[in-house]
């Protein structure tokens, strides 16, 4: 049985403002233990809480915000269109940046798996959320 929309919003709403403000605890108990992180590019997955809690924390950037531009719910799963703004820890460089992000939630709405597509990889990312 899925998950109503306005559980699967609150838990999306929660996430991005706790990475926002940097509580990256927080956002790693709204993901499934054995959570599947498939990251932009050829990074190879990361797989668990842990591993995606340790990949939030900021290495490069010395702040970073990212913010749903548009979300589109189909039963457990969940596209949304984002926009990063971050700032080099080293250089003060500002960067924005757009992605795709396509979430998956369990029967309990905890995230299972997490993609994310570059902007120019809209095709791939709404192909990944439509084979649900």
């Amino acid at each position: 049985m899925p998950i109503p929309d306005d559980k699967v919003m609150e838990t999306l709403r929660a996430g991005y403002e706790a990475f926002n403000r940097g509580d990256y605890d927080m956002v790693a108990e709204l993901v499934h233990p054995d959570v599947v992180f498939i990251r932009p590019g050829a990074e190879p997955p990361l797989q668990g809480s842990d591993a995606f809690r340790a990949w939030m924390e900021p290495d490069a950037f010395a702040s970073q915000v990212s913010e749903p531009r548009e979300v589109e719910i189909r039963g457990q799963r969940v596209l949304v269109h984002q926009h990063t703004t971050a700032r080099g820890a080293g250089s003060g460089i500002e960067m924005e940046i757009g992605s795709w992000a396509v979430w998956t939630f369990d029967e309990d709405g905890q995230v299972i798996r997490i993609e994310t597509y570059l902007e120019h990889e809209e095709a791939e990312a709404r192909r990944a959320f439509e084979d649900s």
